[in-house]
């Protein structure tokens, strides 16, 4: 006895193979609006994480052909934590500002997207980078004491270093934010400063610090409109502070370099860690 074959089985529709294909999205789709409180923000910061982590890596790679990865890791994160002082400050007094954006040889800066609205505001502002940069420093010199490893002296003395130029008096620098709350005549100083760098050493760097000072030297020799000397007014309480913390500071830095002195020569990028000891 012989059966018939089976009939040929029956293509699926084309609204079966939609379900299909939906079934899976729309179940990814429930899973990700689960856990939009977590994704949202990490989306929102991505941009934030590719332009300060990209910078900071790419600036880390530059300073490595020079100066080895572990010298090189040590003086990008000294650089964030100045800028993250600014930030900090910015924050507590309601500015908005960028991340940070790394610049090799020329360090890192933000853009603040609200203007301080006095002389006060911007000393703080200016003077919280410099604050938490020393303290990195002083950190770094901690380890060095307790470790030995000179590597530490010598980013705890790049740090003092750098913080220390950073409050010279003139234009976009820290310490040309700074003495607006003490007196902006201080801007001349600043230039003199930086014009006697000069004849020391021709840098780029300072060329162009001294170019963008230009409209704020020029602004000491023309009247000021009412809003400017309503932003340029300051109690004497507060110029008293600042100056105390703006000359202190600048003190404590030069004794933190000249306990964390490290010889150049025992940085050697071919084997990546200093030998000799700093003393």
């Amino acid at each position: 006895m012989s059966t018939a074959p089976p009939p040929p089985p029956t293509p699926p529709s084309a609204e079966s193979r939609l379900k299909k294909w939906l079934a899976p999205l729309g179940a990814l789709g429930v899973l990700l609006w689960k856990f939009k409180a977590v994704l949202v923000p990490v989306v929102k910061f991505f941009p934030v994480l590719l332009k300060t982590g990209g910078t900071m890596l790419l600036t880390i790679g530059v300073y490595t052909l020079a100066l080895g990865w572990k010298f090189a890791v040590g003086f990008v994160l000294l650089i964030l934590i100045h800028e993250c002082g600014h930030l900090i400050v910015a924050r507590r007094f309601g500015l908005r500002a960028s991340a940070p954006v790394f610049i090799p040889f020329m360090g890192a800066l933000i853009l603040l997207r609200d203007a301080p609205r006095n002389a006060w505001m911007e000393a703080w502002v200016g003077i919280g980078g410099p604050l938490l940069g020393s303290l990195g420093g002083a950190a770094c010199y901690g380890l060095f004491l307790a470790t030995d490893q000179v590597l530490f002296a010598a980013l705890a003395w790049m740090a003092f270093f750098l913080n220390l130029f950073n409050l010279a008096p003139i234009g976009f620098l820290d310490g040309g934010r700074i003495v607006t709350a003490i007196s902006p005549w201080l801007w001349l100083v600043g230039l003199a400063v930086m014009v006697g760098m000069l004849f020391v050493a021709f840098n780029f760097i300072i060329v162009l610090i001294l170019m963008l000072s230009i409209p704020r030297l020029l602004s000491l020799f023309r009247k000021r409109s009412a809003e400017e000397k309503r932003y340029f007014e300051v109690e004497p309480w507060q110029r008293l502070v600042m100056s105390g913390l703006y000359f202190g500071l600048a003190a404590a830095l030069l004794l933190g370099m000249k306990l964390a002195y490290v010889n150049p020569d025992t940085l050697r990028p071919d084997d990546d860690a200093p030998q000799a000891s700093s003393k």
